[in-house]
């Protein structure tokens, strides 16, 4: 999928500083934010009037932190309704006096159980018993229609209290919980942590979390005991959980189909009863049902209790999705020109998940040296792929497509049809292997000269895929392989063996995934024909934007009279620090590097060309949007100082 944009020139992005105002906390400053796409507007308080009493908070808090901070801003309604004035002072007077026990709550909840609160109004103060309330709105009023109204509310947080003694107790035995229900190491539950309700809460979370991973699905919290010691400023918490029964997974239950035959969902199903529970089991289930197109939603639940046997029911429950659809994308790069697609997609077909799609595209090869009013520069490819999952009610599904192509490159013109069809077999939800038979026919032409080819083989695949996001993977792997032979005796008019292997790998540094080191390796082969009796579209080529950046689309290779004309193996790298620096905001310095070589393996007697680059992501609901700005290291045919690629997606 790629990012709509369709300009020759790329237009650079604004970059806007905006500082923060409408509420300011004395002691920790003020703070920038960098507005990238003008998502956080500047935000003024309400315009002085003689109807309304407009004001402006501020909160004082002497070292308190950015998170205690927030804390406070979120608790008060004072803040979050500055932008409704009140009509006089009184109502100003209650809305913020209604506050401070919510103020105080929030200390609390931050561990400091010693903390004092009150509210400064047109610099009068008003306290919890309500002392001052008439007089600040007496002085409130006089600012009417003249100036916004100044409310303070200023916090002496007092000490932050810390844990002391920590005992985890089984609400069956009343004796401690055997440790191998908790987890090795339990954050922010120790002797000598902040004393902070919130961090109490998520390491309680932790624990049944864990205890559910240990297969005890209703693992629960009975009671939390805190003891607080206002001379030691510290805490005692006697925590009582009840672990609950070791369990299996249950009978699994599907519901919410109207349209689409339940057993299709079913086979996407690898659950097997008597299994012991898993939540990350749970996860994958959900994942696997969801990529049947048919599905909208997916929600796996735990049944109330356990069946006969000990097992947890499971029920899942699923939302179907329109039947059609339809897109459109464009993608454009500085060095590699425009290109535009649209699809129609039928999501049903007969009511067991069948999907018949129509892809159309075209778009405009910039030619070195040539100006954009070539017609025989334009490429297309027309497709239309049908696939019916589960078979009979197997893991066995039915993959066919037809497809139509002109492609055009400085350095060769193809055009050709090829049809396709097979069946993919899903050992899990991770990992399937394809079979399918493959017939080819088309015409290349390049330096070498014209090629009439006919292809006819038998190409196996195999796919492995452990990544917890398609578009926008944070953790695990993902490696492809493929294989095909194309055998004269089958009707080819060649003998070749083309294969090739792909392999990525995602590490998250943080829980959040903030913080992720990605990598990639891509290696192929053709062994068989001569260089020139191999059409051009399967040869290799590096460069362009799925390959090595910076360069332009297939240009790297071995040459022939100093142009490229592909090669018979080839050898990719990339490497990636994914950076957020806001939860929509993220940076990506990377490195690429690869080639394309004469021998049947690569033996990297020709050259391998290097990029770098820094890439920008804006991260929405779908996925990233992608911007990389990259830079050859080495020249080579075509290449330029800068190219730049927009899309959706990551990179891989």
């Amino acid at each position: 999928m790629k990012f709509a944009l369709y300009k020759k020139r790329f237009v650079p992005l604004t970059l806007r500083i905006l500082l923060s105002g409408s509420a300011l906390f004395s002691g920790v400053g003020r703070a920038d934010a960098f507005d990238f796409f003008g998502l956080w507007p500047s935000e003024k308080p309400p315009a002085i009037n003689a109807q309304s009493l407009p004001y402006q908070v501020t909160f004082t808090c002497q070292d308190c932190s950015g998170t205690t901070n927030q804390a406070l801003q979120d608790a008060s309604n004072t803040y979050k309704l500055r932008q409704e004035p009140p009509l006089d002072g009184d109502s100003l007077i209650r809305r913020a006096t209604q506050d401070l026990p919510r103020l105080l709550d929030a200390m609390w909840g931050a561990g400091y159980y010693n903390a004092n609160v009150h509210v400064e109004i047109a610099n009068v103060a008003v306290a919890l018993d309500d002392k001052g309330s008439d007089r600040a709105a007496k002085v409130a009023e006089t600012m009417r229609n003249a100036a916004l109204v100044p409310v303070t509310f200023v916090v002496d947080p007092g000490p932050l209290f810390k844990l002391g003694d920590v005992k985890i107790y089984d609400s069956h035995t009343n004796a401690p919980v055997a440790p191998d229900l908790l987890p090795k190491r339990i954050d922010n539950l120790s002797r000598g942590a902040p004393a902070s309700a919130n961090e109490i809460r998520s390491a309680q979370a932790q624990i049944i979390d864990y205890m559910r991973g240990q297969s005890h699905p209703l693992a629960k919290v009975v009671t939390l005991r805190p003891v607080v010691n206002h001379t030691t400023q510290t805490m005692d918490i006697a925590l009582v959980v009840d672990p609950g029964p070791h369990a299996g997974i249950g009978e699994v239950t599907v519901t919410g189909t109207k349209d689409l035959d339940p057993g299709v969902v079913k086979s996407f199903i690898y659950l097997t009863r008597g299994e012991d529970y898993s939540p990350t089991r749970l996860a994958d289930t959900r994942k696997s049902i969801a990529q049947i197109k048919a599905v909208g939603s997916v929600k796996v639940r735990d049944g109330d209790a356990l069946d006969k046997d000990g097992n947890l029911p499971i029920f899942v429950d699923v939302t179907e999705r329109k039947q059609h659809a339809v897109g459109a994308s464009a993608q454009y790069s500085t060095i590699d020109g425009p290109a535009v697609a649209t699809y129609w997609e039928h999501r049903n077909l007969f009511g067991g998940g069948e999907t018949l799609r129509f892809d159309l595209g075209g778009g405009y090869t910039v030619k070195s040296g040539e100006k954009w009013n070539d017609p025989n520069n334009l490429t297309g490819k027309f497709a239309v792929t049908f696939m019916k999952p589960a078979l009979w009610g197997t893991r066995n599904d039915f993959v066919s497509s037809l497809t139509l192509a002109k492609e055009v490159t400085d350095y060769y013109d193809t055009h050709y049809g090829d049809v396709t069809a097979g069946i993919r077999h899903r050992f899990s939800d991770k990992f399937w292997v394809q079979a399918a038979g493959e017939y080819e026919q088309g015409q290349s032409h390049d330096i070498l000269g014209k090629l009439d080819y006919k292809l006819v083989g038998v190409p196996v695949s195999a796919n492995y895929d452990t990544t917890d996001n398609l578009l926008d993977p944070t953790r695990g792997v993902k490696v492809s392989v493929s294989t095909a032979p194309y055998l004269q005796a089958l009707g080819s008019s060649i003998n070749l063996l083309q294969s090739k292997a792909q392999a990525s790998t995602y590490y998250a540094f943080d829980d959040e995934a903030r913080y992720i080191l990605a990598g990639r390796v891509a290696a192929g082969s053709l062994v068989g024909a001569d260089i020139g009796q191999i059409p051009d579209d399967r040869r290799f080529f590096a460069g362009g934007a799925g390959s090595v950046r910076g360069y332009k689309y297939r240009s790297l290779s071995p040459e022939f009279a100093d142009t490229p004309i592909g090669g018979r193996s080839l050898f990719e790298s990339s490497v990636e620090a994914r950076i957020k620096i806001t939860d929509t905001i993220g940076i990506v310095p990377f490195f690429d590097a690869g080639g394309a070589f004469s021998s049947s393996y690569p033996d990297f007697k020709e050259p391998v060309y290097y990029a770098v680059g820094l890439g920008l992501r804006y991260y929405t609901s779908i996925g990233p949007i992608r911007l990389d700005v990259a830079t050859p290291l080495k020249s080579a045919p075509g290449s330029k100082p800068v190219a730049v690629y927009i899309g959706i997606g990551q990179s891989f």
